[in-house]
């Protein structure tokens, strides 16, 4: 069977159950599973499929071959136009080639994604464990007791009504990494790039699940009527019983914002407590950290979600503002040098499973005309 009948079948069966299941996928290779999952994400499986009966592979091929050897064409523009017909035309060569040609335009930026010695977990004042994405293991606590389970990039604490001291954990999701989280009352935690998180291990009964975090996470919040859950930072609380929601509150930024996704969340200011905020699903609500003031929109949510899928989308965003997330991101360090740019704005969408950081780079200086140096990962604008 040829790799894109090996694909359409698979495509034809995720376009009928609207799923992607493990199962599925265990005939593919890796760079097929990547494939399937950058379609599934982008929400053109259906357009997929169409393609791949109308077309005729080796003529596409041949008129796609020249817009892809043009290395300096491989911005936004060219690849999201581009890669539904690569998809298509050449299945997983398509994908090599794409992946061949940006390194050979990364020449200059092979380290850009630095290494790290992995998730740190402090499990106490002296304690420190660095958490690999090759490893897997238990996790106990001062007793020898298990309260966690780690694999790959992910832990789950283990659920333990013997443990009746609060003791916490706090965990540091390095620049360049997002991290999964699983606290004891089955509540999970999505952690973006840069962030710090504290945590009981177990959650004690009469008491309010509270957590502490600097940076930004997706909530899930198991439902619990009796034990509110509680996420503080700086002079800002939110508190629920089960809904889902993100939380951003970057020490670098100047707004600490909330997102609601699902159910009700309540923002609590606790320098003004007469200005406490309830949120409802598609809003946001921002506290200022200058002017200590609090505002509620509307918001596109997938905008403030979409860095789980290793998304970037950026709606009436400085230059300024964009640099932070892409350090983030990316792991890398910018030093702008064009003042003129850091406040212009841009409206972009950018994935990290598709545009290297230089892909961002070339889409953005095209449309902004500005020069830039690379060296090991780091960028100097002109």
């Amino acid at each position: 069977m040829t790799s894109n009948s090996r694909l359409k079948i698979v495509l034809e069966t995720i376009k009928v159950s609207g799923k992607i299941t493990p199962e599925l996928l265990k005939h593919l290779s890796v760079e097929e599973k990547d494939l399937v999952q950058t379609l599934f994400d982008q929400g053109m499986i259906e357009d997929t499929l169409s393609y791949m009966e109308s077309l005729d592979s080796t003529k596409a091929w041949n008129e796609l071959m020249p817009e892809l050897e043009q290395p300096e064409k491989s911005a936004i523009p060219l690849w999201r136009s581009v890669m539904r017909y690569a998809a298509v035309v050449v299945g997983v060569v398509a994908l090599g080639y794409m992946v061949q040609t940006r390194d050979q335009v990364d020449s200059g930026m092979a380290n850009q994604v630095l290494e790290t010695n992995g998730i740190k977990l402090l499990l106490g004042k002296d304690e420190i464990k660095f958490l690999t994405q090759q490893s897997s293991e238990e996790i106990s606590n001062s007793s020898g007791q298990v309260v966690a389970q780690y694999n790959a990039n992910s832990i789950t604490y283990l659920n333990n009504p013997e443990i009746k001291d609060l003791v916490f954990h706090e965990i540091e999701v390095p620049y360049g990494k997002i991290f999964d989280l699983t606290l004891s009352d089955g509540t999970v935690v999505h952690l973006n790039s840069g962030t710090k998180m504290r945590y009981p291990i177990q959650f004690l009964k009469g008491q309010k699940r509270e957590v502490q975090i600097s940076g930004e996470a997706y909530f899930d919040v198991a439902k619990d009527k009796e034990h509110p859950f509680v996420v503080s930072s700086d002079d800002i609380a939110i508190e629920v019983l089960g809904t889902q929601f993100n939380f951003s509150t970057y020490k670098e930024e100047s707004v600490v914002g909330a997102v609601l996704v699902e159910g009700a969340i309540k923002m609590i200011n606790s320098r003004f407590p007469d200005e406490d905020v309830v949120l409802v699903p598609g809003t946001r609500g921002s506290w200022n950290k200058v002017e200590h003031k609090t505002t509620v929109e509307e918001v596109d949510v997938s905008i403030y979600t979409g860095w789980m899928k290793g998304e970037m989308i950026f709606k009436n965003s400085t230059f300024e503002e964009m640099a932070k997330r892409l350090e983030r991101r990316y792991d890398v360090k910018i030093e702008n040098r064009n003042s003129e740019l850091s406040q212009k704005v841009f409206n972009a969408s950018f994935s990290k499973r598709i545009e290297s950081f230089e892909d961002v780079l070339i889409y953005l200086s095209e449309v902004s005309s500005f020069r830039y140096e690379i060296k090991n990962n780091s960028v100097i604008i002109y």
